[in-house]
């Protein structure tokens, strides 16, 4: 199992919150977190309660600050330990009609630009055949992330965003 902790300041100050099991709402233990070490294993961060809202994906490591984790706000309401049930393989298909129609793209590597790997802007659709990843809504993994793990996603929607604007994604190694 994972370790967390979670900071209400800056750099690793004030009151914190150690946590080592999925959390649907953090909101009695910290009003606000502003730091965050992630001792072991990979987890999705999510800014509301019951896993919704703007998702992040912290991997091992020191977040001093909610821009470190490319956070929008210092509002994180819920957690999820991400496991190992994926094996060492991974493998991804987009579309860019929902409901998997229109042109497809399959790919088991992390992709800094989908624009230039595959001409498209904008993904509709996915199916996860393999492994764990996370989609950035810019290149170069930046802007809005998005776990997707194994199973199908017949609308954007169904993986969290708003909006069908993709820009790269790559595949989740560290658990």
């Amino acid at each position: 199992m994972g370790k967390i902790v979670f900071y209400k300041d800056k750099n690793f100050q004030g009151r914190n919150y150690e946590c080592s099991s999925d959390s649907s709402d953090l909101s009695s233990y910290f009003s606000r977190c502003n730091s965050i070490k992630v001792e072991s294993g990979c987890w999705v961060l999510y800014e509301r309660p019951s896993y919704a809202g703007y998702q992040y994906v912290l991997s091992p490591g020191e977040y001093p600050d909610h821009q470190h984790w490319m956070g929008f706000s210092d509002s994180i309401r819920s957690c999820r330990f991400v496991r190992n049930v994926y094996g060492k393989s991974w493998k991804i298909r987009f579309y860019d009609k929902q409901g998997f129609g229109g042109q497809a793209a399959e790919w088991i590597e992390d992709c800094p630009s989908i624009y230039e790997a595959f001409k498209f802007r904008e993904f509709r659709s996915c199916v996860v055949m393999d492994g764990a990843w996370v989609l950035y809504e810019q290149p170069d993994y930046h802007g809005h992330q998005y776990f997707l793990e194994r199973g199908e996603y017949p609308s954007y929607t169904d993986w969290g965003a708003t909006s069908p604007a993709a820009g790269s994604f790559r595949k989740i190694t560290e658990f």
